[in-house]
């Protein structure tokens, strides 16, 4: 079972909206879920939640909506499945349609907190990818990078192709966290939802311990 102060398998499906005039009210913490059509978005989902959450589809970039969950445990608090960007073949309109609706929800949602931002191990980094992480740091949202499908790679691969990606985010000097992950395996599940209980309620504060003060004996 997944260890984490929030519990993200009571996520249930609130609404698939067009566009952010028919998304929930702006309020609260809100963490998007955005990557390639090809990258995996919908199992990751799935794989934090322990259920079916998200659909998958053998034809990536169907998903045209933005797909908005509630979580049952804590108050208006939300996780938001964005639609796929690199798109299958689709018509030129319907593209044009979901980078708008994409575009207005990124630049305009106050309560986007962080975003988790997917693409497949083997093919990191591309155009698009590196757009909205650049956009992301120039709007100081924190970035959490998943490096999905990490069990097609050899172990030696995957966390050479890992620090690589680190390497090449460090430049940019944004908050941005970077690891491996498998829907498949379970691999990385247990540090996304470390990062997303941080971004949702905070960081753990250790407290240290206090002196106790000593109260002078009275004399008998």
């Amino acid at each position: 079972m997944l260890k984490s102060r929030i519990k993200y398998n009571t996520a249930s499906f609130v609404t698939s909206a067009p566009d952010i005039t028919k998304l929930p009210a702006d309020t609260g913490i809100e963490v998007a879920f955005a990557g390639r059509s090809n990258a995996g978005k919908s199992s990751a989902l799935n794989a934090l939640t322990d259920q079916k959450l998200a659909r998958t589809s053998k034809t990536p970039g169907r998903t045209q909506l933005i797909n908005t969950f509630e979580l049952a445990d804590v108050d208006d608090m939300r996780l938001i499945d964005l639609p796929g960007y690199g798109f299958a073949k689709v018509p030129i309109e319907m593209k044009k349609k979901w980078q708008k609706s994409l575009g207005e929800y990124l630049q305009k949602r106050q309560s986007l907190k962080g975003i988790v931002i997917l693409m497949d191990i083997r093919h990191p980094l591309k155009d698009l990818d590196r757009d909205l992480i650049n956009w992301a740091i120039g709007s100081e949202i924190p970035v959490l990078a998943l490096l999905t499908k990490a069990d097609k790679l050899k172990q030696g691969a995957r966390k050479a192709q890992v620090l690589q990606v680190r390497r090449e985010l460090s430049s940019l000097e944004g908050d941005i966290t970077v690891h491996a992950f498998s829907s498949l395996k379970g691999t990385g599940l247990p540090e996304v939802a470390k990062k997303l209980d941080e971004w949702f309620l905070g960081p753990i504060v250790a407290i240290p311990p206090t002196d106790i003060e000593q109260t002078p004996e009275s004399d008998a």
